[in-house]
């Protein structure tokens, strides 16, 4: 058995003898033979053959630069290389005699085009969306910045599956100290398999088991240029259309792109109408469990009257009254979401009318009480971000409870809890509760109003340096 062949199954050996493996003996120079190998379910057979003619081509003119191409690599052989760079897509050409290998780098990359994200439509502006592919995900972003300061960086995940991931910042924006924490994060990581971005979300995030998310997940180009601007961080993985942006601050959750896309007083007026849509969606329930349990006589008397009388017909308290109809909500929704999408908005529908009218008809809860759940679902959902919503949902159970064994006593515990937590977390060790805590006087507005685009004092396509005060204060969609 001459060399080739012994390199052949050790080769074959190493790829455990897989279906999509392949693995072949070529002629080459000078009557000697190499060994051609690929993942045939990950290259394109035909470009491959048309690089691999080049060459050819080029190897019979005895150039001294034969394998020199944009698209091919000459180095020394190794196993644990060979290995890396098939898995990666690549084909490799083994020389045993000279103990060299040329990697031919033709991927067949499979995805799908950069439509606009089922979960972040906006009126206005761009309708492009990241997908689950690097190079399409930067030709977005570059598009957008035509500076050499915007830097992307490399870092793999998975001992073993060896996932490629990037982080992305702008130099002379981002902060030195929000890049050396995230740098420090991600060598710290220490994963095994890596299939899914909540993993790399939960090595990054200051305290995984807060129901606050302190990464922002987008999928928008615009938003994410928006926030790179801003000196933040971005990372994006080859497995997932998600752009991971930190660090962020509770109000960046509030901000839509649609903010900065209309009119000044049109984009204040809605992310005032946000931010108040969080009060309703946590308190709400809790403070009409509190009032029908303990403070009725808040309610004016003819409302008072009424109430009573819907309350006496239900056989139970009221915080079982709202844990029906909120489990039900949940129900709906969930099952509105893993359906078809032709099917799970018959679902909705269907949901909401039928089992709302027929729980009420049969007594099980009061109409009030249906009014109360409906408006709380819907202030839930005005928020803009998705890990953000299902945190409100969560968070009015715990109030609804408390609510029910205090009444308003029991809402300010746990309001002060609420308060102490969200002034103690924060974001690759920056403030979450920021402006508010640290208390900013001249940053206050701007969780409030979406200021005018003035003209700026310096360039954003310059970075500089942040010293816009759109730049640096965390006012980006």
């Amino acid at each position: 058995m001459n060399k080739v062949e012994i390199m052949m199954k050790s080769l074959q050996k190493a790829f455990n003898q897989s279906s999509d493996f392949t693995v072949r003996q070529v002629d080459w120079r000078e009557g000697t033979s190499a060994i051609l190998c690929f993942y045939s379910s990950l290259v394109d057979a035909k470009e491959a053959q048309k690089l691999l003619d080049t060459i050819y081509a080029r190897l019979d003119t005895n150039k001294p630069f034969w394998s020199e191409t944009i698209m091919t690599t000459l180095k020394p052989f190794s196993l644990p290389q060979a290995i890396e760079h098939i898995c990666n897509g690549e084909t490799l050409i083994i020389i045993p005699d000279t103990g060299e290998m040329l990697s031919l780098t033709i991927v067949n990359q499979v995805h799908r085009n950069p439509d606009e994200p089922n979960n972040e439509h906006v009126l206005r502006g761009s309708h492009e969306g990241l997908v689950e592919s690097v190079e399409t995900n930067l030709a977005l972003l570059r598009k957008r910045i035509h500076n050499p300061s915007l830097v992307v960086k490399s870092f793999s995940i998975g001992k073993e599956t060896n996932t490629k991931a990037y982080y992305l910042y702008i130099d002379g924006v981002i902060k030195a100290e929000t890049l050396a924490e995230i740098e420090k994060r991600i060598d710290a990581i220490n994963i095994d398999y890596f299939y899914s971005v909540g993993q790399l979300s939960d090595e990054l995030e200051d305290s995984v088991w807060s129901p606050f998310p302190q990464l922002l997940n987008t999928e928008r180009p615009d938003r994410v240029v928006a926030n790179l601007v801003e000196g933040k961080v971005v990372l994006i993985t080859n497995i997932s259309p998600t752009a991971l942006i930190a660090p962020v601050t509770f109000f960046s959750f509030y901000q839509s792109p649609d903010d900065y896309n209309g009119r000044v007083l049109v984009g204040s007026f809605y992310r005032i109408v946000r931010l108040m849509s969080f009060i309703a969606a946590v308190f709400l329930p809790a403070f009409y469990i509190a009032i029908i349990s303990f403070h009725f006589e808040v309610l004016p008397l003819e409302l008072s009257n009424q109430v009573k009388n819907d309350v006496n017909e239900i056989p139970y308290r009221p915080l079982i009254e709202a844990l029906i109809l909120e489990i039900i909500m949940e129900l709906i929704r969930e099952s509105s979401i893993r359906l078809p999408q032709s099917v799970g908005q018959t679902i909705g529908i269907v949901g909401g009318l039928v089992i709302g009218d027929a729980i009420v008809s049969a007594g099980l809860v009061s109409n009030l009480m249906v009014i109360v759940v409906a408006l709380t679902a819907i202030s839930s959902y005005v928020v803009p971000s998705v890990e953000l919503n299902t945190s409100i949902r969560m968070l009015r159970f715990p109030f609804m409870v408390l609510a029910s064994l205090f009444g308003f006593f029991g809402i300010v515990i746990g309001v002060v809890v609420l308060l102490i937590h969200l002034i103690n977390l924060s974001s690759l060790k920056q403030p979450y509760f920021s402006p508010i805590v640290p208390f900013q006087p001249k940053e206050i507005y701007k969780v409030f109003v979406r200021g005018p685009f003035f003209k700026p004092t310096v360039q954003v396509t310059s970075f500089s340096s942040p010293k816009d005060d759109s730049v640096k204060n965390g006012d980006t969609p």
